[in-house]
């Protein structure tokens, strides 16, 4: 297979695809040439510009959680986002000045390749139950194959991953597959405070001037068991976190007290953050596409990649607030 960059982005050209009306404008779009070996029959009902403004928008640090070639609103909260941190109007959508801000800001490749290693493929990986007691007696909630790994790796929908790679064997060392240029895993920035944003389902960071410096998609409670009001403070963080279920402090689930060991298919994605008060956290999550889409049980939960993001640049007493 062959490396491809991203080829012309012509704000001349109609768009080559439908987007979701949601998020269309009529007008000028991206002109995005597929990689070698891949076919529009092969995405399906994904769209070749949104793949491309997905994958813009992360390395642009406003996370639209799994890139998958749908957009969506996870999608338009992350537009949303970086129209008002660099100076476009709000409410426009995808239009043409979203996409020169995007090709301005954000050069290179929307696609590369990546050689499958053979430690990729040599795992652990595990057969993960959906009971809190068979998890329990795991060594490791780990992944559960290669693929679902390398997806959450390139911050990639497992379809997605495949759709870009039809016939490949996850599992099989010194293949060469298609990934998406996701953005970085670090971010190189100095955290002053949190908001955790109800309305708009999403975390945002902010610096010591009250700057944004990164947005993510958050699933925030829910009206059962709703996260909390007002001001907490980074408490510790726990790249590795196990997952403690005490019956006497939660009002659903089982009857008994179970540890859950680490790992990114354990119920808070092996990241915690804690924010000092009745066991509220920001953590992961094991189902990275329902974030932004499913209710949690009052803490904030993002994707595995953004909340290991996250939990490397927070310090403790770091300032969080629920607004």
């Amino acid at each position: 297979m062959n490396k491809h960059p991203l080829l012309a982005a012509l704000l001349s050209l109609p768009l080559l695809a439908v987007v979701p009306p949601a998020m269309a404008q009529n007008g000028p779009g991206l002109s995005v040439t597929l990689p070698d070996g891949v076919t529009a029959a092969d995405l399906g009902e994904r769209d070749a510009q949104m793949i491309a403004i997905q994958v813009m928008l992360d390395r642009s640090n406003h996370s639209p959680g799994v890139i998958d070639g749908y957009g969506g609103g996870n999608t338009r909260r992350a537009i949303a986002a970086y129209r008002r941190n660099n100076g476009l109007p709000e409410g426009g959508g995808v239009d043409t000045a979203l996409l020169r801000s995007l090709l301005d800001t954000q050069t290179g490749d929307i696609f590369r390749t990546y050689t499958i290693r053979q430690d990729d493929v040599d795992g652990p990986f595990y057969d993960v139950p959906s009971d809190f007691a068979e998890q329990a007696e795991l060594d490791r909630v780990g992944y559960e194959d290669p693929r679902e790994m390398l997806a959450e790796r390139f911050h990639m929908d497992q379809e997605f991953l495949s759709a870009l790679n039809p016939n490949v064997d996850f599992s099989r060392a010194g293949q060469e597959i298609v990934i998406v240029a996701h953005g970085p895993a670090k971010l190189d920035a100095q955290v002053a405070r949190i908001e955790i944003r109800k309305d708009r389902n999403e975390v945002a960071v902010l610096d010591g001037e009250g700057n944004e410096i990164a947005t993510y998609p958050a699933t925030i409670g829910s009206d059962d068991f709703p996260s909390p009001s007002g001001r907490m403070e980074v408490s510790a963080v726990a790249p590795e976190a196990n997952y403690t279920f005490d019956p006497d402090s939660q009002e659903w689930g089982p009857d008994k007290t179970f540890i859950i060991p680490p790992g990114p298919n354990n119920p808070i994605g092996g990241t915690w953050i804690d924010l000092g008060e009745n066991g509220y956290g920001i953590h992961g999550s094991p189902d990275p596409q329902l974030i932004g889409k499913t209710a949690s049980h009052g803490c904030v939960r993002l994707t595995n990649w953004d909340a290991r993001e996250l939990a490397g640049a927070v310090t403790q007493g770091v300032d969080v607030e629920f607004v």
